[in-house]
């Protein structure tokens, strides 16, 4: 089909400066947001950097990092702390005594005589006792002591006395293979690791997210290009119909099309650089730590480009990584292990107290304190007990409902356990489909791409002859440029999809060659 010019010259030359007035617009909009002579600005700013240099500044910076690392660091030294249950604790006192009675009388033969009494005293104790891993507790005890009594009748007489000891109790069943301190001890080592696993989450959720943001970050800047390509398309569409309207061979309704989707691909190309800065702040919101400032104005250039390589995937293989090195799955097995452990102290705090108890040592006297001391030196007066002791609550109610809530909590936790290995099987078989489909998309939208391109040559050929409409060749460039979109898109997820496999694999560390210290 064909169209005839106007005749009026007059209208022809109207048209012509209508024409000129748009071009001159669009011109003028291509020259403000076309990528700045950014060799000139941006580039000022810009920073070369690949995925390994962008993990390698958020393990350094990152503050989810820092912070979720002080927490197994905060657990090391309660661990430490929990020891100290089975530290001995010395005790050592002395004490003086005075006691002087009032004065009385007493018959003496035929005489009463006024009868006064005082003592004084001198006691030194000491002690040193605690509680050995497997319960037996022991006391290690050493007393001496000095006295001296006025009597007016009596006179004075001094004595000194002491011993050295020590007694021992071993429980037989309760507290016996568990108690306390063991009870804490094993928790508290659970709670390290269920941390440390926790911080290997946070590191593997940290570094999935700078893989996720880096090319997001390529995506942008390549679609960015695609938008500045399909604007430098429709102008050039609007500047050859321009041409056609002033020498009568293209209706202005040819024109104003032109117009309309140059003005389109302009907003589109705006939007996409709304996109572009949002997608830079991300990555570098995830490379600072408290001086954002210093990243600010830096323009991260990717040195690394979308690709798509074939990877194979074995399902079952994937099931075993994710079992083993999920974090999640570690932080559900120790809390069903601290569980398990209070399960266990709880049954045993059903037995009754049956104790070992038995007692051994020295004793001596005389009349100053070397005579005690030379008396315990001799061994000649020994001292020793031995028996056993019960207790027994009767009903022991308490201890008994304790036990059944602990059994409880135990099969919960082991359900819970259950409940995400089933998420996180789900989850990879879901992760590997995902990824064969995007690779599938990727090889689709490069051959519609490749496709689309011959298209709008064979259309713009098609144009130039007079055999097409002017909005027939603006539907194959938004095509093509809708395929270009869609290829660079395809290509993200296919590479996001990898870093999401591996993450829930926990086995984003591995992939990615990173290296983290773990507190221990």
């Amino acid at each position: 089909m064909t169209l005839k010019a106007p005749k009026s010259n007059g209208t022809m030359k109207r048209t012509g400066i209508v024409s000129f007035f748009f071009l001159a617009i669009f011109a003028a909009m291509a020259q403000t947001n076309a990528p700045m002579d950014t060799q000139s600005d941006t580039n000022a700013n810009a920073r070369l950097m690949s995925l390994q240099d962008c993990l390698q500044e958020a393990l350094v910076h990152n503050l989810d990092i820092q912070i979720s690392r002080q927490t197994p660091l905060a657990d090391i030294y309660d661990l430490r702390g929990d020891y100290g249950g089975w530290d001995p604790t010395l005790k050592a006192s002395g004490t003086h005594s005075y006691n002087s009675q009032p004065p009385t009388i007493a018959l003496i033969g035929t005489n009463f005589e006024e009868s006064a009494y005082t003592s004084k005293s001198d006691a030194f104790d000491s002690d040193i006792g605690g509680t050995l891993p497997w319960g037996l507790q022991y006391d290690f005890t050493g007393s001496i002591s000095q006295g001296q009594q006025i009597e007016t009748f009596a006179g004075t007489s001094e004595s000194s006395s002491g011993d050295i000891g020590v007694q021992l109790t071993q429980p037989l069943l309760k507290n016996f293979w568990i108690d306390n301190t063991r009870l804490t001890i094993r928790q508290a080592k659970d709670t390290l690791e269920s941390d440390q696993a926790l911080f290997r989450k946070n590191v593997i959720g940290d570094v999935t997210a700078v893989v996720t943001a880096y090319y997001e970050l390529i995506f942008n800047i390549e679609n960015v290009g695609v938008d500045e390509e399909a604007l430098e398309l429709s102008q050039t569409q609007l500047s050859q119909d321009q041409q056609r309207v002033e020498i009568g061979s293209l209706a202005p309704l040819s024109v104003e099309q032109d117009q309309s989707q140059a003005a389109t691909d302009q907003s589109t190309l705006i939007a996409d650089k709304e996109k572009l800065s949002a997608a830079q702040n991300t990555l570098k919101g995830l490379l600072a730590d408290t001086n954002y400032m210093s990243w600010h104005a830096v323009d991260i250039q990717p040195t690394e480009t979308l690709q798509a390589k074939l990877e194979e995937f074995d399902l079952q293989d994937s099931w075993n990584k994710g079992m083993s090195g999920n974090p999640l799955l570690v932080i559900d097995r120790m809390s069903a292990e601290k569980d398990g452990i209070a399960l266990k102290f709880d049954r045993n705090q059903l037995f009754p107290e049956l104790d070992l108890i038995g007692s051994y040592g020295y004793n001596g006297a005389g009349p100053q304190y070397s005579d005690s001391f030379g008396g315990i030196d001799q061994g000649n007066a020994p001292f020793y007990t031995y028996g056993a002791k019960l207790s027994m609550p009767l009903g022991n109610i308490g201890a008994r409902n304790t036990a059944k809530a602990a059994k409880i909590t135990l099969k919960a936790a082991l359900l819970t356990l259950k409940q995400e290995e089933q998420t996180v099987m789900v989850d990879i078989d879901n992760d590997i489909k995902t990824i064969q489909s995007d690779y599938e998309s990727v090889d689709a939208t490069k051959q519609a791409r490749v496709y689309a391109e011959a298209a709008l040559d064979a259309e713009q050929k098609t144009y130039a002859v007079g055999k097409a409409t002017t909005f027939e060749v603006l539907q194959y460039q938004n095509s093509l440029t809708t395929a270009r979109s869609q290829e660079i898109r395809a290509l993200a997820n296919y590479n996001e999809a990898l870093a999401t496999l591996a993450q829930d694999e926990g086995s984003t560390l591995a992939r990615y060659n990173v290296d983290i210290e773990v507190p221990q």
